[in-house]
């Protein structure tokens, strides 16, 4: 009986080596991954790399066969892995036993002179096995600059233009606190990274180009520098107030503007001066039932330039709203949409264009400005000197001095190269054809005439 039972014993000894010998083929089977992206936090000010470690563990009771271990940025990638003291970017049947770990050793160079450098420099590492993927991501500042993630403002805060400003995650502005950006700072946003306003924004460009303050993607290298919808936009909540924007240049959101929610003060909810939005995906300024005041700004090439809904109170003055549909943007809704319903809430609305051109080109919309009413309530609606392209000119408004599908001549358009120059020709038909609004100079800062403006964000020197 004691032979016996030191046979039984054996055995299940060998058994359970066995066990712990063969592979685990199931695609059940358990990995665990030390972190699910590595975060390369040095700002790189001179050519240079680092490390950090990623650990694979096998957490199953038998071997486990990773079948590939892959850097997905290839050769061309700016990390480079190293799996027991061999380098690669790509690796096969690598084994790890019961319980135990693999691991992996990950390694940036950057070379931040390099002018098309991304600031966020992104990749990836793909794990598989018994038919399972997963993936690490892979984060590294590139460039030198301000780094703020999921960053709240606590206390009025002023950014000057000493770095670059990189948002990642998002930056809220709550009710009650203030952000000032002066004149000559550049803003890159992440993909998923909005920038709340329930508070005040105040951004304090000038006339100059490199005076201006720049909101855009992060990514500066081709060809997603160009692309719409590369970072969310800017929102203003019901909260904000006193929101003044002077001389910015906003591009390539998917909404460059939201608005929601009327002034809570005798001010707009948002003052546009001098401002540019480009290349927007989905709208240059969607507003809901809000306040905005716009002077001399440029709204093109967006999806919806300017979709104003559920009533609000509005007024522009010289300013120019046009597409082109290009490669980037499709064409097919009015740059102009303005309503005083929206989800079957209606409210009041006044408004007022005065001195701008609404055009657009290359798509399907016939008529570039479309006004719509519901119900009797208060609704006024004005176009001033404007010149428009319309079969059927906007019902329920007051129209003076239009200038019906007359082609604005602007100075060079080529949708092949994305350049756009919506300055006016001479001959133009916009040409000394607006009335005198009390605005001294344009969207360059050059000065307009005392006696009749061109219609439009630019006047013809």
């Amino acid at each position: 009986m004691k032979f016996t039972g030191l046979l039984v014993l054996s055995l299940l000894l060998l058994l359970n080596s066995c066990r712990k010998d063969t592979f685990i083929t199931s695609p059940e089977a358990r990995i665990g991954l030390s972190i699910d992206t590595l975060k390369f936090d040095t700002v790189f000010v001179s050519a240079g790399s680092t490390f950090r470690t990623l650990i694979i563990k096998n957490e199953n009771d038998q071997q486990l066969r990773l079948s590939s271990l892959k850097l997905m940025g290839g050769n061309g990638s700016v990390y480079k892995m190293n799996v027991d003291g061999t380098a690669g970017n790509q690796f096969s049947n690598l084994d790890i036993a019961a319980n135990d770990s693999l691991f992996v050793f990950i390694q940036v160079n950057v070379n931040p002179n390099a002018v098309n450098l991304p600031f966020v420099l992104r990749d990836s590492i793909q794990v598989e096995y018994n038919g399972n993927t997963k993936k690490v991501q892979l984060e590294a500042w590139g460039r030198n600059a301000h780094f703020y993630r999921d960053r709240v403002i606590s206390s009025n805060e002023t950014w000057n233009n000493d770095l670059p400003y990189v948002i990642l995650g998002s930056l809220v502005i709550p009710d009650g606190q203030s952000l000032t950006i002066n004149k000559g700072c550049r803003i890159y946003v992440h993909a998923d990274a909005p920038l709340i306003v329930d508070g005040t924004l105040i951004v304090n460009g000038e006339k100059d180009t490199t005076d201006r303050v720049y909101f855009q993607g992060d990514r500066l290298d081709e060809p997603y520098k160009n692309y719409p919808a590369s970072w969310p936009g800017l929102f203003f909540l019901s909260n904000a107030k006193d929101n003044l924007l002077n001389y910015a240049v906003i591009k390539n959101a998917y909404q460059a503007i939201g608005m929601q929610g009327p002034a809570i003060n005798s001010n707009p909810k948002l003052t546009l001066n001098e401002t540019v939005i480009d290349n927007a995906y989905d709208a240059g300024v969607i507003a809901i039932n809000s306040s905005l005041r716009a002077r001399n700004c440029l709204i093109s090439n967006c999806g919806k330039n300017l979709y104003l809904v559920q009533g609000g109170t509005y007024q522009f003055t010289h300013c120019t709203v046009v597409t082109y549909a290009n490669r980037f943007i499709e064409h097919k809704e009015p740059v102009l949409t303005l309503s005083n319903t929206a989800n079957s809430i209606t409210n009041s609305l006044d408004a007022v264009f005065r001195n701008c051109i609404f055009w657009g080109e290359n798509g399907v919309v016939t008529d570039e400005v479309l006004v719509q009413k519901s119900g009797s309530g208060s609704f006024n609606v004005n176009f001033d000197y404007n010149l428009w392209k319309v079969e059927t000119p906007p019902a329920n408004s007051t129209i003076t001095q239009a200038i019906n599908n007359q082609a604005p001549l602007f100075d060079s358009i080529n949708t092949s190269d994305n350049y756009y120059d919506f300055r006016l020709k001479t001959g133009s038909p916009a040409l000394n054809k607006g009335v005198n609004a009390g605005i001294l100079t344009d969207l360059d800062g050059k000065p307009r005439p005392v006696g009749l403006p061109d219609l439009g964000s630019f006047e013809k020197q």
